[in-house]
């Protein structure tokens, strides 16, 4: 994408409602945020990401309930 894309693109988000221009705003703080992070992942958990989500999407794998990740935050505190 060049930068006059991106201008352009910017551009129409101008013209999105409120509520969608702060979700596009988030998640660009978030990249943002991200960039900052001192935490990176290695390749070969980079490769399970990709492994992982790639299962998902041919229905071979499954993502956790609500009940599992409530599980999950309890038992680190949260």
């Amino acid at each position: 994408m060049t930068a006059k894309d991106l201008e352009e693109l910017i551009e129409r988000v101008r013209h999105w409602p409120k509520e969608r221009q702060e979700d596009a705003a988030e998640v660009l703080l978030e990249m943002e945020r991200q960039d900052t992070s001192g935490y990176r992942l290695t390749g070969a958990q980079a490769r399970e990401v990709v492994r992982i989500q790639q299962s998902i999407r041919e229905g071979r794998g499954t993502l956790a309930t609500d009940e599992q990740m409530a599980a999950l935050w309890k038992s680190c505190g949260l």
